[in-house]
């Protein structure tokens, strides 16, 4: 099977596993309480320069980058849907939940972006959709009984942000698909991230995040999430795209979450109870379940280029 695909498009699926798998460890360390960089400026410093290396890339590959004027204002909302919502309560949360167990909060986003299109666009659903999405949803719930049973009042509010970061993403991710702009991935990438650094700054200022003090290994942290998880990773996915099939593309949604529950565990410690490893179970098995249902019902469905940039 392996003989049947492009070598280059499977180098560039291994970066993708690889370093999107890594970008929740980032994360957690970059907005760590010790280390001195509250998440909303962390997150407004990383949008600013991700969103000018992106341009810049896309410069030298001379692609177009002038949007018109309903186009800028869809890029505006959806990139703060998918960045300071998306993103942002991911970045607040791992200051208190593991990034294992943020990773797999946020897999959960195709089903949440799966109920929005079915409530929104009045979709009828199979038994078979039915059935992956309660599995879910399930899966979702199991994941946060631990906190909600055991942990503090801030444990429970990261589970809430995780969730309602998932959310976000999704429902971004509909009005996207729905409100297509006619421009490069790269370049809505970076008119997304450009917007959002306006979304981080503002939500810096209502929560009076203090001015930062970044260690070493927060700057650290920044800049690879800068570097290779938005630029780096993100060019990755998008050859990737070009080069395999979409089926094959789209397993970063079960591999992902598996390597940084690992990753968390390995490098810093943090536990993983059977609580977690049955939640993790049904949300992959029910994230499969969509995909494949999806790929049933709409054969031709375009080739996503934003759905795992909350990796990123």
């Amino acid at each position: 099977m392996i003989e049947q695909f492009s070598k280059k498009g499977l180098i560039h699926l291994f970066v993708v596993y690889t370093v999107w798998s890594t970008t929740y460890l980032a994360m957690r360390v970059g907005v760590n309480a010790a280390n001195g960089f509250p998440p909303f400026i962390f997150g407004a410093l990383r949008m600013v320069v991700a969103a000018l290396i992106l341009f810049s890339l896309a410069r030298l590959q001379q692609q177009p980058l002038k949007p018109t004027r309903r186009e800028l204002f869809s890029l505006a909302m959806v990139g703060n849907l998918l960045w300071m919502g998306g993103n942002g309560l991911v970045l607040w949360a791992v200051q208190y939940a593991g990034s294992g167990f943020a990773s797999l909060i946020v897999a959960s986003a195709p089903i949440w972006a799966t109920l929005i299109e079915l409530v929104l666009y009045k979709k009828k659903p199979s038994l078979i959709l039915i059935f992956s999405l309660f599995v879910g949803f399930v899966g979702v719930a199991v994941l946060s009984l631990p906190s909600f049973r055991e942990g503090s009042s801030r444990d429970m509010l990261a589970v809430v942000s995780l969730v309602f970061a998932a959310i976000c993403w999704s429902l971004g991710s509909v009005i996207q698909t729905r409100r297509p702009v006619n421009l490069p991935p790269q370049v809505m990438s970076g008119y997304h991230q450009l917007f959002a650094s306006g979304g981080f700054l503002l939500m810096s200022l209502v929560l009076g995040e203090p001015m930062p003090d970044p260690t070493l290994s927060s700057w650290i942290a920044w800049a690879y999430l800068v570097v290779f998880g938005s630029a780096f990773a993100f060019t990755s996915y998008i050859f990737a795209l070009k080069l395999l099939p979409i089926n094959i593309v789209m397993t970063y949604a079960y591999v992902n979450p598996v390597i940084a529950l690992f990753l968390g565990w390995l490098i810093l410690d943090e536990p993983i109870g059977s609580w977690t490893l049955l939640g993790a179970a049904l949300v992959v098995v029910s994230v499969f379940g969509i995909f494949r249902v999806k790929q049933q019902v709409e054969p031709k469905l375009q080739r996503p280029t934003e759905c795992a940039a909350e990796h990123t």
